[in-house]
C-alpha cells in the first residue's frame, strides 16, 4: 500500500512538472510572437511587451560592435505600419527561468534574412527579451 502511495504521488508531482514546463513553453512562444507579429504589424505595444525596458540589441558593423538601444529601437515601430517581414521561431531552449531562442525574419525587401539570437529571462512572473544579438545574409543569387 506504501509503494502504491508513493507512486501516485510521484505521478502527480511529474505531471505537475510537466504541466508547468508546458505552460513555460507557451508564455515564451507568446512573447516571441510578439516580437514577430509585433514588428511585422506595425504593434509597438506588442513588441514592448515582449522586452524588458532595458533591453539593448547588438550586431556587427564593419568589424565593429554596434548597440542599438531598445527603446530607440521600439520607438521606430509606427503603430498601424505593416513591415514587409516574415518571422519565425527556429528554436526554444529554456531552464527554469532563462531561455534562449532563434528566430529567423525573411525581408523580401532588402533581400535579407536575418538570424536573432534572443536570451529571455523570466522576470516577475512573465518572460522578457532582454537581450538581442542579430546578423544578417542577403538571399542566394538567382
Amino acid at each position: 500500500m506504501k509503494i502504491t502511495k508513493f507512486f501516485i504521488i510521484a505521478f502527480i508531482l511529474f505531471g505537475i512538472q510537466i504541466c508547468s514546463a508546458q505552460t513555460d513553453l507557451e508564455a515564451i512562444t507568446a512573447t516571441l510572437m510578439d516580437y514577430v507579429e509585433g514588428t511585422a504589424n506595425g504593434e509597438p505595444e506588442r513588441v514592448k511587451r515582449a522586452f524588458h525596458e532595458d533591453l539593448n540589441l547588438y550586431s556587427i558593423a564593419n568589424d565593429s560592435l554596434r548597440v542599438w538601444h531598445g527603446q530607440d529601437y521600439t520607438g521606430g515601430i509606427k503603430q498601424g505600419k505593416k513591415s514587409n517581414r516574415i518571422g519565425r521561431i527556429v528554436s526554444i531552449d529554456y531552464e527554469n527561468d532563462a531561455a534562449c531562442a532563434k528566430i529567423e525574419i525573411l525581408m523580401p525587401g532588402p533581400k535579407r534574412i536575418y538570424t536573432d539570437y534572443l536570451l529571455l529571462l523570466k522576470y516577475q512572473g512573465s518572460w522578457k527579451i532582454i537581450h538581442k544579438s542579430y546578423t544578417y545574409v542577403n538571399y542566394p543569387a538567382e
